[in-house]
């Protein structure tokens, strides 16, 4: 636990630092696309490994952030055009996103397993269709010009701390829940259902906290992303961009809070830096281009997807750890030789 908490402390002051020698590019775009992505992949990861829940609504949730603020900011083109200021709307976003998280939650907490995949997978393909199909709020040609709070507007590198403290919050938060009373009843709930329910919990209840309180944070990524991207349509939450959050969660290793964040960046990396290497543009076809386009690309991240999941089912995580295990075996042996005295004791 100490080096793990270690390791993190670690890559966290490296964070903090890295806008002094990263390049503007790396830092704007890549490391804030990161820390965005991983934020709401975390909201992911945890109801995951906490809750046993895998949903594919979590990026409807960060979506319709991205849809409120754009609806309450914007003053002219598609939308309500409320004219907002950016903070207000901020929290009214983020109050619309718990609130719709907790609709979810407590219509899907009664599912387990695939069915629960299934009904949030539902809910994300319902989400689609009505933004593109009611043009009140968007429409397929989706909203333009939306602009961040004059704080970010501009500034690039505050947009970045503002996510990574944002990431932070979110990392301490579910790590906080992990040892407190409710997450230990989520993971009773995780692993026996039916024992805590005939214990008196209300395991329903339970699911549907943990998910309003995970989608508390995907709105929170999705009000960051649009400060960041100035506009959203319905395309940005279809199936596609839906399954990519599963597979960052995936490739980091979704029973890792760690991985939400470690899947982002191998993702993100992955789809900067892969369509310059020459050769891959030809890929699933004859004609040899420039950059690998974003069918191919799939391709790609696929195969990257099962590399990693037959070198480690625990995803990019998995592996750390066990390097961490192979670098210092003495620590894994002592661990090993704890056994439990009859007596109640430890030796």
């Amino acid at each position: 636990m100490r080096a793990r908490e270690g390791a993190v402390l670690l890559v966290g002051l490296f964070l903090v630092a890295l806008p002094l020698f990263g390049t503007d590019f790396f830092v704007g775009s890549i490391m804030t696309r990161v820390l965005m992505l991983g934020l709401v992949a975390s909201s992911l990861v945890f109801l995951s490994s906490q809750g046993g829940m895998v949903s594919l609504a979590n990026w409807l949730v960060f979506g319709v952030a991205g849809f409120a603020v754009g609806n309450m900011v914007a003053t002219s083109g598609r939308g309500l055009k409320l004219g907002w200021a950016p903070w207000p709307s901020m929290v009214v976003a983020l109050v619309i996103c718990t609130a719709l998280a907790w609709v979810i939650g407590s219509l899907s907490a009664k599912t387990t397993e695939i069915y629960f995949l299934m009904l949030t997978l539902t809910f994300a393909v319902i989400g689609f269709f009505f933004f593109g199909q009611v043009t009140t709020f968007s429409g397929f040609g989706g909203m333009t010009g939306i602009d961040p709070p004059a704080f970010f507007d501009d500034h690039p590198i505050r947009l970045y701390y503002g996510a990574l403290a944002c990431s932070a919050l979110a990392y301490l938060s579910f790590r906080a829940i992990e040892r407190s009373p409710f997450g230990l009843a989520l993971q009773g709930v995780r692993d026996e259902p039916i024992r805590m329910a005939s214990l008196g919990f209300d395991v329903p209840r339970l699911r549907t906290f943990a998910f309003t309180f995970a989608g508390f944070f995907a709105g929170l990524a999705g009000v960051l992303n649009i400060w960041w991207n100035g506009q959203i349509d319905p395309t940005s939450i279809g199936i596609g961009p839906t399954l990519d959050l599963l597979i960052i969660a995936v490739i980091g290793g979704i029973m890792h809070l760690e991985g939400a964040w470690l899947g982002a960046f191998i993702f993100v990396g992955a789809n900067v830096y892969l369509r310059e290497i020459p050769g891959l543009g030809s890929i699933g076809g004859f004609v040899q281009e420039r950059v690998l386009a974003q069918e191919r690309f799939n391709t790609v991240i696929g195969l990257l997807l099962l590399l990693i999941m037959v070198a480690s089912p625990d995803g990019a995580s998995g592996v750390l750890a066990r390097i961490h295990s192979a670098i210092r075996p003495n620590a894994s042996a002592k661990r090993r030789a704890i056994t439990i005295d009859p007596t109640g004791g430890y030796k």
